[in-house]
């Protein structure tokens, strides 16, 4: 396989005055993954407005948000520092600053741990010490326990990993309530039994380059009906765990239709993945990016009725 070192064609990158303090900013915008962080605050908000059962206060929100920006920026950051060289030689990371060059090794890694020591003592100061503490465990675990131990030698990587991006609903609701409770327990289940069905697919896209990489993502080592198989399972987890909410926090028929309603056309995809991976089509037909891209609907769906419910209650019978 030929490869293209992605720093030959590095001028394309440069504006007409050069790289200018926009551009440079931009390159460190990116190594935070800024649509992965979009992807936490979907969790994040709606269960401040649970655990308040009606509107939270603002500042509050703002100052969680600001907190668990900087801190989900500092691990992605840290997570490009340590894989740079897998970036490097996977095609849909090739882009990548400290592949290209635009930000140095050194420079990254300060900017990785300076955003970790900002966003642990603004939440501590400014929202309570438990959601900071959980902010800080979330990036450790991502960092050392994803990143250096788990990514590059075992195929349930993601599985394990994906518990750091579980905890914005525990950080969330902590932030308001200064503790944590089952139905927060719950959420973060969700989210948890979500990752691999969310990520796998994108894996299966991507087998090749992670590959290349000698990364062992689950569709690198399994035949691809063996991953849908597990996709469903977790589909399912996924599901089941989301109606148990229901009875727990005692939520009315918003949040209740956007779970079964949204559930339901998940596991639709998770089957429809399954039979057409069963029955040997290939990776360009068996289009797996289909429940990649609905997983992020799904996540969006069932948190904006996290959030209503409390704002539009209209309680189930017997359920008050």
């Amino acid at each position: 396989m030929t490869t293209v070192d992605p720093r030959a064609d590095l001028s394309a990158l440069r504006g007409p005055d050069g790289w200018g303090v926009r551009f440079l900013v931009g390159q460190y915008v990116s190594l935070m993954k800024p649509r992965i962080i979009e992807l936490l605050l979907i969790t994040t908000i709606p269960v401040m407005f649970l655990a308040d059962r009606g509107v939270p206060d603002l500042l509050l929100v703002l100052n969680t948000l600001v907190g668990g920006t900087l801190s989900a920026g500092a691990a992605n950051t840290l997570n490009c520092f340590l894989d740079r060289d897998i970036d490097a030689v996977m095609h849909r990371t090739s882009r990548r600053p400290l592949v290209t060059g635009t930000i140095s090794a050194r420079s990254a890694l300060l900017f990785g741990v300076s955003l970790a020591v900002v966003s642990t003592l603004w939440l501590g100061l400014l929202v309570n010490w438990l959601s900071a503490a959980l902010a800080a465990s979330a990036l450790l675990f991502y960092v050392l326990g994803y990143t250096l131990l788990l990514k590059r030698r075992t195929a349930q990587n993601i599985v394990w990993g994906g518990a750091a991006g579980c905890m914005p609903v525990l950080i969330g609701w902590s932030a308001v309530t200064g503790s944590v409770s089952w139905t927060a327990f719950l959420l973060f289940l969700v989210i948890f039994f979500w990752t691999p069905p969310h990520y796998w697919p994108l894996s299966m896209r991507y087998k090749d380059d992670y590959a290349t990489a000698e990364v062992p993502m689950l569709p690198v080592v399994e035949r691809f009906v063996v991953v849908a198989r597990q996709i469903v399972a977790y589909s399912w987890a996924m599901v089941l765990t989301s109606l148990a909410v229901i009875p727990v926090q005692r939520v009315g028929w918003v949040y209740t239709v956007a779970a079964v309603a949204s559930g339901g056309l998940f596991l639709l995809e998770a089957h429809r993945l399954r039979a057409k991976a069963a029955s040997g089509t290939p990776e360009p037909a068996l289009r797996p990016m289909r429940l990649f891209h609905y997983s992020i609907t799904y996540l969006t769906i069932l948190f904006v009725g996290v959030a209503i419910d409390p704002l539009w209650h209209v309680p189930l019978p017997g359920l008050g």
